[in-house]
């Protein structure tokens, strides 16, 4: 396919449902076998996928890109850390279904993240992201996320140590 013609397929982005919860498990469950992007080698169960989803619904944080009426990525926020005081604090996570990579996907999703999270009221965005995946560094940075740090070792998949970049963004 011409990447000039896969470029201008236009990205639509909605509120997640609870249908979507298989084609979002499915990409999901893609990055745990084959990225770093997840930080675990066990793979989401229809169970946990539906629970993990309806919080994420419940809260209205959770979205879908559509490329020509196919699921082409999702993108959630949530509480960064659990303790009250973090509250107004959130964690932006976004995912492109392999195969859709430089469609805008990425960019669609996040900038619906950031405009939602404002609307709710929250106050700072956080993005951790393995420290070798410079897309994502570069797509926050695009949506005006700073470097606030990386954590050497982090973390451990496929045998190997990770270091965790921050971002952050403030939203008011």
């Amino acid at each position: 396919m011409n990447p000039i013609y896969e470029r201008s397929r236009p990205v639509t982005v909605r509120r997640a449902l609870s249908g979507d919860v298989e084609t979002i498990r499915a990409i999901r469950n893609h990055a745990i076998e084959h990225s770093t992007a997840l930080w675990t080698q066990t793979l989401q169960s229809p169970a946990e996928a539906a629970a993990w989803l309806a919080a994420h619904l419940e809260r209205g944080s959770a979205f879908v890109a559509e490329v020509e009426g196919e699921t082409a990525g999702f993108g959630v926020y949530g509480p960064w850390r659990e303790k009250d005081g973090y509250r107004h604090t959130v964690e932006d996570s976004v995912y492109v279904r392999d195969g859709m990579y430089g469609l805008g996907i990425g960019s669609a999703l996040l900038a619906e993240l950031i405009s939602s999270a404002r609307d709710a009221g929250h106050h700072v965005m956080v993005a951790g992201i393995e420290a070798e995946n410079t897309a994502s560094i570069r797509l926050h940075k695009r949506y005006g996320f700073r470097l606030i740090g990386t954590v050497p070792e982090a973390g451990t998949k496929f045998g190997r140590w990770l270091d965790l970049t921050l971002m952050q963004l403030p939203l008011s």
